[in-house]
Formats: C-alpha cells, structure tokens, sequence
C-alpha cells in the first residue's frame, strides 16, 4: 500500500546521478562517428595507411568497423547480469564505479593501440564491461525510489540519459578527430566519461528496506503491480522469461541497425548538400534527441497505455519506416530521411523504456537488477543484424536487404507481444 506525501529528494538526486551515468555510457550511440573515420574512402582499400593526425591507424572494411560496436553490444548485455547481481547484493555504487573505470581505461586502449584488435579490446570489452556495469546499477537504484504508477517515466528518464548521450557526444567526437585524431578522442573522452562515472556513482542509493514509496493507493495506470517479487531463479523458468527476451531481440534489432550507419547513411543521402555532408554527426546527434524523447515519452504513455500497446503502437510506424528506408535513400530525400530514421530511433528509445519496466510490473522491482540483466541479454543478441548489415554492404553496396530484414523481424515482435501475458494472468 502506497504512503502519502511526496517522493523524498533523495529520490531524484538518485534519479539525476542514473542519468549523468548514462549520458557517459551512451558513447555506444555515437559510434558511427568512429565508424566514419575507419572506412576507406574512395580510391582507397581497407587496410591501407591513414596520414595525418591518424598516422598509425589503417583503414577498415564495413565489417571489421561493425564489429567493435556489436562486440561492444554483446559484452554490454553480458555484463548486465554481473553487474544486477552487484546491484541487488552490494548496491548500485560498486557497480557504477567500476563501470567508470572499466569504459574510461578502455577508451584509452582503444585510442593507443592504433588497431582493430586496440578497438576490439578496448571499446568492444573493457568498454562493453563498463556499460553493462554501469546500466545496471542507474535505473533500479532511481525505480526503487518510485511506486508503480511512476515506474515508466522514472525508467525512460534515467535511460534516456543514455539515448541522449549522442547528442553531444556525436559532434563531440566528431571535432575531437578532426583536431588531434582517432587516438586523441578516445584519449580524451576516456578520461573526461571515466571521471564523471565515479563521481556520480556516489550519489547513487538504494531506499531503506522498509522504505515504501510515496503514490495513490489505486493508481490511475494501466502498468499494475507484480504479485509478488520473483527472484532470477524462478523467473528464468517462467515462459515470459524467454518471450521478454525474444521480443527485446526483435524490437531493438531495428534501432541498432540505424544507429550503427547513421553518420554513412547520411553521406550517401546529402552527398549534394554540402554543409550536411560535411557534418555526417548531425544525424547521429538528431537520433540521440529523438532517442532519449522517446525513452521518456514511450515510459509515460505506456504507463497509460500499457506496455503491450505502446510497443505495438511504437513498433508499426518504425517498421514502416524501415520498409520506405531504400527508397527514401535512393531518392536522397534528406527530409524524409530524418523523419523515417526518427521514427526508428523514437522506436528505439522506447523498447529501452518498456522493457526494464516490462520487467518489473512481470516480477517485481526488489530483483530488477539481475532479473532485467539477464532480459537485457536480448539487447545483446540484437547486434546480430548490425552486423549481418555490415556483411550485406560489403557485399552489395547497400543496406536494403538489412532494412527488410529488419522491419521483418520487428512485425513479428508486435504480433508475438499480444499474446505475452503477466505470470499467473491468462490472455484477454
């Protein structure tokens, strides 16, 4: 039963550090800025020398520059369950701090090495371990502040931090390489992301044990509690499980695609718009926007809607999208283009949303952290089409095969949800 009066200022300050946390982690969302840089230009060859501020570095075809960022993906959803059995069993500060520490030394890996394998270590691992750290301590910490009733905005605030990162992090990034190189940008972020992390990490705390959150006693919501709060021992033999994980794959697959070609899909579409195909970040940077609004937008609709239909409702217009997406790139209609990429990562933002919430209202907030963990591992394996995009460009020049696939594979996740139901309820 919920208590009167209002959510204590600790609450928020919890909620404030999960985002700054994110808004460091959320490097991954920028990636295609790296990407950019890494891919041979015309009248160039994949393995051929870099001069200049990149001397040292060589560059790299579609593939091997896809695979630093799926590697970095996997690794994060891997690290996830470590990570939410930290924050269940020693709180969320351990975690961050360490999360701090594992992205900042890995950036720097990765910048000094000069090499795919320097990219695969550093960004791909010890970046992977700090994200997946570091994700799982920020959003349970600020969800067990909050009653059910708030669990969907609560959750796309603090995850929306990470979706947002892109927006300055892109242009960033971007002017970092121009100045002083590949090395000197993750140099640099390395050490600014690593500090930040352990600072905010120590303003991240779990309520009381006998904390009860302040709200309605009947809530004006269609999220309704969980029963009861299950642990991962019990929650991993339940069919949700595995149907949470399934539709996880399928709906966050279609953002991941884009994200990752991002800045290469906007230089093929405003190769006669000079300002725009000069500023390949820009749409990276609109994506994090677009992204983080969606995070917090998707967590306060469903928490109206329910998850089901706010999923639905969300996966159709991105799927569409994904459909008209070949056409619009042929078409090089920069206009439409950042309406359907929008879309996309609107989309996207909101899976990143719904699903730790998802979660919660299934089994509970008092497991989250392990119990999203190993739900997020579906993040993990959606990287499977960034990749699989990369071996289809390299093969075709193109991502229209990757975008079908995609908006696919996203129907199917939006007709599969309707018949997911909560633990102990039966189909409507």
């Amino acid at each position: 039963m919920g208590q009167p009066g209002r959510v204590p200022g600790r609450a928020w300050v919890v909620t404030g550090a999960g985002v700054a946390v994110n808004l460091c982690l959320g490097i991954l969302y920028a990636w295609s800025v790296w990407k950019g840089a890494l891919l041979a230009p015309r009248g160039s060859s994949p393995g051929d020398p870099m001069t200049g501020v990149n001397a040292g570095w060589a560059y790299l075809s579609d593939a091997d520059a896809t695979w630093e960022y799926a590697i970095c993906g996997f690794t994060f959803a891997l690290f996830m369950i470590p990570g939410g059995r930290l924050q269940d069993r020693y709180g969320p500060r351990v975690g961050a701090t360490l999360a701090g520490l594992c992205l900042g030394l890995g950036c720097v890996v990765a910048g000094l090495m000069k090499s795919y394998v320097g990219l695969v270590i550093g960004f791909g691992l010890l970046g992977g371990i700090g994200m997946g750290l570091g994700y799982a301590a920020a959003t349970p910490a600020a969800v067990r502040w909050f009653g059910p009733h708030r669990r969907g905005l609560i959750v796309g605030l603090v995850v929306g931090g990470y979706g947002g990162a892109a927006v300055y992090i892109a242009p960033l990034a971007r002017a970092l390489i121009a100045d002083g190189g590949l090395t000197y940008s993750f140099v640099v972020l390395g050490g600014l992301f690593g500090a930040v992390i352990v600072v905010a990490a120590q303003f991240l705390k779990m309520p009381p044990p006998d904390y009860v959150p302040p709200g309605p006693t009947h809530a004006a919501t269609a999220a309704k509690p969980a029963t009861a709060d299950v642990p991962a021992s019990a929650m991993v033999k339940t069919w949700q499980f595995p149907a949470l994980v399934a539709l996880f794959v399928g709906s966050a697959q279609a953002g991941l695609l884009v994200i990752a070609n991002a800045a290469v899909i906007q230089r093929t579409v405003t190769e006669g718009v000079a300002f725009l195909a000069a500023n390949a970040w820009l749409l990276a940077a609109y994506g994090g926007v677009v992204n983080a609004s969606g995070r917090v937008g998707t967590g306060t609709y469903s928490d109206r809607l329910g998850r089901v239909n706010a999923f639905g409702l969300n996966g159709l217009a991105a799927a569409v999208c994904l459909f008209a997406l070949p056409e619009i790139i042929d078409a090089k209609n920069v206009w439409l283009l950042f309406v359907a990429v929008g879309v996309v990562y609107w989309q996207y933002g909101g899976t990143l949303a719904l699903m730790p919430a998802w979660t919660a209202d299934f089994f509970g907030a008092k497991n989250l952290g392990l119990n999203y963990g190993l739900v997020f591992l579906g993040w993990g394996i959606a990287f499977f089409v960034p990749q699989i995009a990369g071996f289809i460009v390299d093969a075709t020049g193109k991502l229209d095969g990757a975008f079908y696939l995609s908006g696919g594979l996203l129907v199917a996740a939006v007709v599969g949800s309707r018949f997911v139901t909560k633990p102990g309820d039966r189909p409507a």
